[in-house]
């Protein structure tokens, strides 16, 4: 499969820099565009707790990687690439199909 996008960080002019996180996609419904959810705990000063969060963050996803809801992926900043995508995949960590095996 050859990949002619232009936003793609391997065949395209797209350059990563600054943070990698992990996720999980929970929705492919945009073209060329994911949204991965990752969890976060945060630290609630007033009662001595922590509190779980969860951050979703659009992502580009190029033709070569080809990410699904329910993947687990690993995405890295790079520059603004539309309105309120600043993240692309840059690696799929595990399938869809092996993580409901697991549970």
């Amino acid at each position: 499969m050859k990949c002619e996008d232009k936003k793609c960080f391997v065949h395209g002019d797209v350059k990563v820099r600054g943070f990698s996180v992990d996720g999980v996609v929970v929705s492919d419904k945009g073209k060329h565009t994911v949204i991965v959810e990752r969890a976060l705990t945060q630290y609630v000063p007033k009662y001595e707790r922590y509190a779980r969060r969860n951050s979703s963050i659009p992502a580009h996803n190029p033709e070569c990687i080809g990410a699904k809801v329910g993947d687990t992926v690993r995405i890295s900043e790079c520059r603004k690439l539309s309105r309120t995508k600043a993240w692309t995949v840059v690696q799929i960590l595990q399938k869809a199909e092996a993580a409901k095996v697991k549970k």
